[in-house]
């Protein structure tokens, strides 16, 4: 997979969220629906976002999530929002039914574009379970609240915590219907594709040093290699994605591509580190912040326990090695 994604340099020079906005007002973020028979199109494009900057392509992924999930679940138009998917913690609201309306309260954590995105997809516990509901970010119902993203890596991102104060959700779906749809693994997959477009852009500074040094050289032979693999992973599992939208068929190839791509990223961070040294940490500002995103970026994995529920996945389905 390569990353394929053209910005201007009007975009690439403007702060992340002003450059997301942007991107969505000109229409760039419109891209195919998993399963649509264009998912590879879809991730070449998500990880030539990451490629150019990774708080930008969390904002983005999250938007082009949100018109997926919309779209699967009979949601209502995205219209021209910014939107955002605010998913963690589902236990951090609790969405209460009072005559024919929804109100959510409780603090949501790790909402990444608090301040940008005019409409937002949460989940909510209720009576029945957990739910999914497309909320407008107006205040004083629906309040990002200050000094919660102290955050260095992925620091424009402004994954701050906010503070629903019984705001009205549209529901989405029915109980449980957001992590039980065949979307939800085609969802995690689009983010290893940012992921790994921008440990495409780490690697590429290596390259760009054009070492001698034989240590640097296998550095770079050792980047290449789990590049590329976690390439043809991600080019496997759209082409799958596109041929069996069903969960059945995706939990475990996207289980593994995810994992794949979370050690190549790491690698490359690593490598890159050992082969280049300080230098580039200290006098490339751009270097330096796309590896403290990734760095951040990374820990929407879950690591050893995702490991341990592909392990399990693997033995269910038998090994197909």
């Amino acid at each position: 997979m390569r990353p394929e994604f053209a910005l201007s340099t009007e975009l690439t020079d403007a702060h992340p969220a002003d450059a997301f906005l942007m991107a969505h007002k000109a229409g760039l973020l419109d891209l195919p629906l998993p399963g649509s028979g264009r998912t590879a199109t879809r991730f070449a494009a998500l990880a030539g976002i990451g490629h150019a900057d990774a708080v930008l392509a969390r904002l983005a992924e999250g938007h082009a999530d949100a018109v997926a999930i919309l779209a699967e679940l009979g949601g209502p138009d995205p219209g021209d929002a910014a939107w955002g998917v605010w998913a963690a913690a589902p236990d951090s609201l609790v969405a209460t039914r009072e005559g024919g309306d929804w109100l959510l309260s409780g603090d949501r954590p790790w909402c990444s574009g608090a301040g940008c995105c005019a409409r937002a997809l949460v989940t909510a516990s209720t009576d029945e379970g957990v739910r999914l509901f497309a909320v407008d970010v107006d205040p004083p119902a629906v309040t990002p609240l200050d000094e919660t993203w102290p955050a260095v890596g992925m620091a424009g991102s402004d994954s701050r915590t906010v503070r629903f104060t019984r705001a009205r959700g549209e529901p989405v779906g029915g109980v449980g219907d957001y992590v039980n749809r065949p979307g939800f693994w085609a969802g995690g997959a689009g983010v290893a594709a940012c992921w790994y477009g921008v440990a495409v852009a780490i690697a590429e500074r290596l390259v760009d040093a054009r070492p001698t040094d034989p240590h640097a050289l296998a550095h770079l032979g050792a980047v290449d290699t789990a590049l590329r693999s976690a390439s043809a992973l991600l080019d496997q599992v759209a082409t799958r994605i596109d041929a069996d939208f069903t969960t059945t068929a995706l939990r475990l190839p996207v289980r593994r591509v995810r994992a794949a791509v979370e050690a190549a990223a790491t690698t490359t961070l690593d490598r890159v580190g050992r082969a280049l040294g300080a230098r580039p940490l200290c006098q490339d500002a751009a270097h330096a912040r796309r590896t403290a995103d990734l760095a951040v970026y990374l820990r929407q994995s879950h690591a050893e326990r995702d490991l341990a529920d592909l392990g399990a996945d693997l033995l269910a389905a038998g090994a197909d090695w």
